[in-house]
């Protein structure tokens, strides 16, 4: 008895030949969960810029010195990037809305213990537990989105989405801050997570479905060590190196993390389940993806920290004045979700992403004008293009990073580009902000007329200086003109130094990263 022949595979070619099975298209309630899963990047990407408009007002009232400023703004985003590798991985074998969901709880229970902070260091350690509660959240967003939109085209509109949250979310941060300061403390900027935690907590657990790899194999611990070591350490010394010259602490700092990246790059070589495929960066497309990702957010985030900054003490906007002067680059970032499928459909996401990072270079152009100008126009112009490059910049690089692994590795790959992002996020404030110290203090005039705990405080910043200098008569009153000069002027010129920074990356994007058109 002979069988029967198989019916034909559905989908089939005129030659009897089997057709690839084209992907599932996602339905309403998956464009619902990323909506939820969103608001929950969107909340993050707000956490990371509100202080900015909260800096005067916490330096004032915590004493906090120019290093600590720093430290606050930053050690959030070194915090997220040290631990995204292991969380990525840790999200792929124990479900990744299972982390999501301890994460959103985490992060709700640290921004009270930042809200309420009584010195500046509580405030740093408080920031640092938000760093470790958001490094869990952020490359479990990323991988849900990777694994609920299946279809390129969706996947790449929903990334969009995605990436309109946490750019918009960056620059709607001071925003926040300047509305919530204009009637409340400081520690309101962190209470305000609450509500919106709350809100993430119950749409996941409604919307969102789990994931995780069927197949992880043992979580490497030392690893994990490894890739914070690798991570933190560097940026540190970087930081201590350009506020006090080259030391013992920051070389060893500095050979540590080297020390640590060396072993950690040839200890995944060996594993069978790395926590990072480092293979991939022998990939000249998807290195120079990486780096082009990274510097964009060095520019923004450098930029925005400082920006909000200037349109108080130098411009003399209130908090609530200057973050509306700042809607403008939000409205630009909310804006890609529209046109950035299809800029990368037509140019191809290296093309795409060499353009972004031209547009946003012309952007930090205008910003340099305008900001040694009097009026508002050409600072509202420069925020447009500025928002524009980034978010299409952003939404280019992370499709082009999440489209080189499979699914069960989402959240590894959501880890690479979310480090990228929050790396650049650190180092733009600590480099570029350190960069504008040095070039506001060679600016400032004789101080040898004040007092010493006057001269100190107009060394310090800006921000401490201005209330010395308000009470100090005509004299101080000419010192605080010339100091706010040497603050725009030094925002002028780290301006700049970002701009050329983003041409080269725009240079080399275009030059290594294949154009990728896609139908």
């Amino acid at each position: 008895m002979t069988s029967a022949m198989p019916s034909p595979p559905v989908g089939t070619t005129p030659t009897g030949q089997a057709t690839p099975a084209r992907p599932a298209r996602a339905g309403a309630r998956q464009w619902a969960a990323l909506a939820a899963l969103t608001l929950a990047v969107t909340l993050l990407a707000v956490d990371g810029t509100v202080l900015a408009l909260a800096m005067p007002a916490l330096t004032a009232d915590l004493g906090a010195t120019s290093a600590e400023v720093l430290w606050i703004g930053d050690v959030y985003s070194f915090a997220l990037a040290g631990l995204l590798i292991s969380a990525g991985t840790l999200a792929d074998r124990i479900g990744r809305k299972r982390l999501l969901l301890f994460g959103v709880t985490g992060f709700g229970a640290a921004s009270l213990l930042a809200a309420f902070a009584p010195t500046a260091g509580w405030l740093i350690a408080a920031r640092v537990l938000l760093g470790v509660a958001g490094a869990t959240l952020m490359p479990s967003t990323l991988s849900l989105v990777r694994n609920l939109f299946t279809d390129p085209a969706q996947r790449t509109r929903a990334i969009a989405v995605w990436s309109a949250g946490a750019a918009g979310g960056a620059a709607l941060g001071p925003l926040v801050g300047g509305a919530l300061l204009e009637h409340y403390w400081w520690g309101s900027v962190f209470v305000i997570n609450l509500p919106i935690m709350l809100l993430v907590l119950v749409s996941v657990a409604r919307l969102v479905p789990e994931s995780r790899n069927p197949d992880p194999g043992r979580f490497d611990l030392l690893g994990a060590a490894l890739s914070v070591a690798a991570i933190v350490p560097p940026v540190w010394a970087v930081k201590h190196i350009a506020k006090t010259g080259v030391d013992p602490a920051g070389l060893l700092a500095a050979a540590l993390g080297v020390g640590a990246a060396v072993v950690f790059v040839r200890r995944q070589r060996t594993l069978r389940t790395p926590l990072v495929d480092v293979t991939l960066f022998a990939r000249r497309a998807f290195t120079g993806t990486v780096l082009a990702s990274l510097v964009a957010i060095f520019a923004f985030s450098g930029l925005l920290f400082f920006f909000s900054q200037y349109l108080q003490l130098v411009r003399g906007y209130s908090p609530l004045q200057a973050g509306l002067r700042e809607l403008p680059a939000t409205l630009a970032s909310i804006a890609v979700a529209v046109v950035a499928v299809r800029v990368i459909t037509r140019l191809g996401v290296g093309r795409a992403l060499a353009a972004s990072l031209l547009v946003t270079a012309a952007g930090l152009g205008v910003l340099a004008v305008a900001e040694g100008a009097t009026g508002y126009s050409g600072l509202a112009v420069g925020l447009v293009v500025v928002g524009l490059g980034i978010g299409i910049a952003f939404t280019a690089s992370t499709d082009a990073i999440l489209s080189t692994v499979p699914h069960e590795r989402a959240g590894a790959a959501s880890a690479i580009s979310e480090m990228s992002y929050e790396l650049g996020v650190a180092l733009g404030i600590a480099l570029l902000g350190t960069l504008h110290t040095v070039l506001y203090r060679a600016g400032l005039p004789d101080l040898s007329a004040l007092g010493d705990s006057t001269r100190e405080a107009v060394t310090e910043s800006l921000a401490a200086g201005t209330p010395a200098l308000v009470g100090a008569g005509e004299q101080g009153s000419l010192i605080l003109a010339a100091a706010r000069d040497a603050f725009a002027h030094g925002m002028q010129i780290t301006s700049l130094v970002a701009a050329a920074l983003l041409v080269l990356a725009a240079l080399t994007a275009w030059k290594i990263i294949p154009t990728g058109r896609r139908s």
